[in-house]
């Protein structure tokens, strides 16, 4: 990865799988800008323990002006004339209320769509955001987890890691106009924060 550059969203904890990938990268040779949300000064002391330095944007995926200015933002830390080799889009979210113990039922609609967005929607949204300053033959890589079976207490996340298998087969489709591809990574199970 020597001299890629690469966005890598998602990082919360040490223990996130962000976080191990982001590494991995740097320790590779690549040049990385992270994202976060909400506690970015918590954020930014996580992104501090990677072996290099690396700018860290905050970035909401559900509002619109935040992924609207992010290409610029992007090109302000990397470099007129520069562009991402990849993006890591390792952002999952759902309320408890459709996770846990909680019956799958009792999941009310609205709680369930902002998981779906978040889990889901977002890497439409983020390809939409970055394609233009991706470079041919770059690509783009999402976190999935097998929802192919009803997991016990996985429930509503199950169905948004559905939805994201469809999305990135129509980023799919949408990213190789760029020269982009976009695939889906299925870690099995592991212990982080989600």
């Amino acid at each position: 990865l020597e001299g890629k550059r690469i966005l890598v969203t998602g990082i919360i904890t040490d223990s996130s799988i962000a976080f191990h990938i982001a590494k991995v990268a740097q320790e590779a040779g690549a040049e990385l800008v992270l994202t976060g949300f909400d506690r970015m000064k918590l954020i930014q002391r996580i992104a501090d323990r990677l072996p290099e330095k690396a700018p860290l944007l905050e970035l909401d995926v559900q509002n619109e002006e935040h992924l609207a200015s992010l290409a610029d933002r992007v090109t302000e830390v990397i470099g007129e004339g520069n562009k991402l080799d990849g993006v890591v889009h390792s952002i999952g979210y759902m309320p408890q209320t459709g996770m846990g113990i909680n019956p799958f039922f009792d999941a009310p609609y609205e709680d369930v769509a902002k998981g779906i967005h978040i889990s889901a929607y977002s890497y439409a949204s983020l390809a939409k955001a970055l394609l233009p300053i991706m470079n041919s033959g770059g690509g783009i890589v999402g976190m999935d987890f097998d929802p192919t079976r009803a997991m016990p207490a996985y429930n509503w996340m199950t169905v948004a890691k559905s939805a994201l298998e469809s999305v990135n087969r129509f980023v799919a489709r949408e990213a190789g106009k760029y020269g982009v591809r976009s695939n889906l990574v299925a870690a099995g199970p592991i212990r982080t924060l989600a």
